[in-house]
Order: C-alpha cells, then structure tokens, then sequence
C-alpha cells in the first residue's frame, strides 16, 4: 500500500529548511529553546495577526514547539489563561486597563480581554510579552 506521504518529496523541502535554519527542530534545551523563541519573535514580527500570512502555519508550528518546552520545564504556567496571566501581571505591577492603551488598545477593549469575549491577537501578545518580560506564549 503507498502512502499518501511522499517522503522523498518532503526530504528536499526539509534540508532546504534545515540550511535557512539548522536549529529548526525540537526544542531539547535552553540553547535550542532561545533559538527557537528567536525565530518565534521573528514569525511574530512579520505574520502579525494575518491568518492568511504564508508563514502564519510555520509560527503556529513553531509557538507549538515552544509552547511545549515551557509546559515542561515551567511549572504552573501551562494552566493559566492568557486573561489570567495579564490579569495576574495587572494587579502584580497595580495597573488598569487605561494602562494598555499602547498594547492592546482601549479601556473596552481591555475589558473584554479580561472578561473572555475577546482574545488577543499576536501583535498585541508581543506586545505585552515585552512590556512585563515575558514569552509572548504566556497571551497565547
């Protein structure tokens, strides 16, 4: 039976990856997870909040990786929302929402964020992930 996978057309496509970014890959340990949170920032950058990005699929993939890396090696992080996690850095730091204008936009918008009818878009989890120091995946 042939599979649907044609690997020997996939191996080219992968070196080709592999030469424009040799740590491509999975995320082993603190070396391999900076390179790969570099090349997040980098996808972050350029695909923003456009889905249709044609690299918007290679960030989701590489947020995953990362995500992965943080789940298992920062303890209590993966259970938190991100409404949770700004809403933790909120009253750590005794800010309100008037505070995020820059971020993520206005009071309402804030709001919503924190009440869960809103989600935050990339650029404004990099944005906030700057502001306290954080992985942008900690809005993710």
């Amino acid at each position: 039976m042939k599979s649907a996978t044609h690997l020997d057309e996939i191996l080219p496509a992968w070196k080709g990856l592999r030469k424009s970014a040799p740590y491509f890959g999975p995320v082993r340990n603190e070396r391999d997870y900076a390179r790969m949170q570099s090349l997040m920032d980098q996808l972050l950058e350029e695909v923003g909040d456009d889905e249709d990005h044609p690299l918007a699929d290679l960030l989701d993939l590489v947020s995953v990786l990362v995500g992965q890396y943080e789940d298992e090696n920062t303890p209590g992080l993966e259970s938190a929302s991100p409404r949770d996690v700004l809403r933790f850095l909120m009253d750590q730091q005794g800010l309100t929402q008037s505070d995020f204008r820059k971020e993520i936009g206005t009071q309402g918008v804030v709001s919503e964020i924190l009440s869960g009818t809103r989600r935050l878009n990339a650029r404004q989890a990099k944005a906030l992930a700057k502001r306290f120091g954080v992985s942008p995946l900690a809005f993710l």
